[in-house]
Formats: structure tokens, C-alpha cells, sequence
């Protein structure tokens, strides 16, 4: 059975997947997933740091897992385009856990995106590993200038 975690923001969970952190600074731990909850407002950060979406995730065990590809869109229909540039290496087969991070740093902070994860077998297999998870707009479209 596979057990995920998810945080979003500052700890906000919304899903049973993955998580979605604002910035570049320290998130609280992962916190067990529960029913989604989402707020419609989304807190302005300070400008200092970089605007980034960083995926978090956690499988409790793998088999014959060579790695992960990471997939983003502009709704929750797509189109999804991969945005890794390399693989990220899974663990193989392992019955301990194992923690994954992506930051996606080629964003634009006043729009929502969209991710999921794709898995690949050993064998070259891929299939769909995570369900689609919305990261809100980091600041309001109307505060940011270029």
C-alpha cells in the first residue's frame, strides 16, 4: 500500500499526493493528507526570494522504479508538457521510504499551474503516478510588475 504526504504553501494540505511550496525558504514538516481544502487567497511573499513551485513526495516502498518525469499545464485538462530535463532517479526496488523534491523555478508567479508525476519502470514503462495538483498564483496578477 503507498502512503502520501502533501503540503502546500505554508502547510496548507489540499490533496493526497504531492505538495506545492511557494518560495525558497524552509516549509513546514508534511503533515498527513487529508479531505482537499483550498483559500482563495493566496499570501503575497516577500520579493527578495525567488517565486518557486517545489513538488514534494514520499513513496513508502518502490518496485523496479528507474525514476520520475515531471509534468506541467496551465489548467487542470492540460496540455501537460514534461518539464524535466533529466530523469529524476528512482530507488529501484526498496521497501524503505524514499522522499523525491523538484523545483520548478520557470514559473510566472501571478498564474496557477498545474503537475503530475510520471512514473518509469525499470522496463520502461511509464504511467501517470500522481493525480493532477493545482499550485496557486504566488502573488496577485495586478501587484506584479516586470
Amino acid at each position: 500500500m503507498k502512503n502520501w504526504w502533501l503540503t502546500v504553501g505554508a502547510g496548507m494540505v489540499i490533496g493526497m499526493l504531492l505538495g506545492c511550496a511557494s518560495s525558497g525558504g524552509d516549509d513546514p514538516p508534511a503533515v498527513p493528507a487529508a479531505a482537499p481544502s483550498a483559500s482563495s487567497e493566496a499570501p503575497v511573499p516577500p520579493i527578495d526570494k525567488p517565486l518557486v513551485n517545489t513538488l514534494k513526495w514520499t513513496t513508502a516502498s518502490e518496485v523496479d522504479n528507474f525514476g520520475f518525469d515531471i509534468y506541467r499545464g496551465l489548467s487542470e485538462d492540460g496540455p501537460f508538457e514534461k518539464i524535466t530535463t533529466e530523469l529524476l532517479a528512482g530507488a529501484g526496488t526498496t521497501d524503505e521510504p524514499q522522499h523525491y523534491i523538484f523545483v520548478d523555478e520557470a514559473i510566472d508567479p501571478t498564474r496557477d499551474y498545474f503537475y503530475y508525476i510520471e512514473s518509469i519502470s525499470l522496463g520502461g514503462v511509464r504511467e501517470r503516478f500522481s493525480p493532477v495538483i493545482r499550485s496557486p498564483a504566488k502573488i496577485p496578477a495586478d501587484t506584479h510588475q516586470d
